[in-house]
C-alpha cells in the first residue's frame, strides 16, 4: 500500500485544520520541485555574491590605481623640487664659471674663419676688462695671425666682438646661459602649475 503524506495548507487561513494528502509520486515531485527550487536560490545567491565580489575587486582596483596616480604625481613632484634649486645653481653657478674658462677657446673658433680674410690687417679682439687677460693669453699662444686686444665694460664677460675692418662677429656664451636659464625657469612654472592642477 502506498504511504500517503499529509501535508498542512498555511496560505488558506480561513481553512485552518485542511489538510493536502499527496501520493508518493506527488510527494517525490514536490520534493524534487522543493530541491530544484533551493538549487536554484543557491546557485543565484552564489552567482550574486560573485557579482558583488568583482565589483568590489573593480573597486579596489581603481582606487588603487587612482593611489599609484597620486603617488607618481608627488615622487615627480619631490623630484623635481630637488633637481630645480640643482639645475638653477648650475645655470647661474656652473654655466658662467664654465663660459668664463671657455670663451677664449670659443674666440679662437671664431677667429679661425675671420683669419682666412686676413690682409696683414690684424683682428680686433673686444672684451670686458676682467678676462680680457684670459682670452689674450689664450689667443696669443695659439694664435697664427696678428691679433689687437680692446677692453668694453659694457660687454658681459661670456661675450666678446671679434673684427675685421667692416666685418663684426659675436660671441655670446651669457645669451646662451640666459636662454638656458629662462627655459629651466620655464619647465619649471609649468610643472609647478601641473602640479596644483592635479592636487
Amino acid at each position: 500500500m502506498a504511504r500517503r503524506l499529509q501535508l498542512e495548507v498555511f496560505d488558506a487561513p480561513d481553512r485552518t485544520g485542511l489538510r493536502v494528502d499527496l501520493g508518493q509520486d506527488e510527494y517525490e515531485e514536490a520534493q524534487l520541485a522543493s530541491y530544484d527550487q533551493g538549487y536554484s536560490a543557491g546557485w543565484d545567491d552564489a552567482v550574486a555574491a560573485q557579482d558583488a565580489e568583482v565589483a568590489r575587486l573593480r573597486a579596489d582596483l581603481g582606487r588603487n590605481l587612482q593611489d599609484l596616480s597620486f603617488t607618481y604625481q608627488e615622487a615627480h613632484g619631490h623630484v623635481l623640487r630637488t633637481l630645480e634649486p640643482l639645475l638653477q645653481d648650475m645655470v647661474t653657478k656652473i654655466l658662467p664659471a664654465i663660459a668664463r674658462e671657455s670663451i677664449g677657446h670659443v674666440v679662437l673658433d671664431h677667429l679661425r674663419p675671420l683669419a682666412k680674410e686676413l690682409a696683414g690687417a690684424p683682428i680686433i679682439v673686444v672684451s670686458n676688462p676682467a678676462n680680457r687677460a684670459v682670452i689674450e693669453r689664450l689667443l696669443v699662444a695659439e694664435a697664427d695671425f696678428p691679433l689687437a686686444f680692446e677692453e668694453e665694460p659694457s660687454l658681459g664677460e661670456g661675450q666678446a666682438h671679434l673684427r675685421l675692418g667692416e666685418t663684426e662677429s659675436r660671441v655670446d656664451l651669457d645669451g646662451v646661459i640666459a636662454a638656458i636659464s629662462a627655459a629651466v625657469s620655464a619647465f619649471f612654472r609649468i610643472q609647478k602649475h601641473e602640479d596644483r592642477r592635479h592636487g
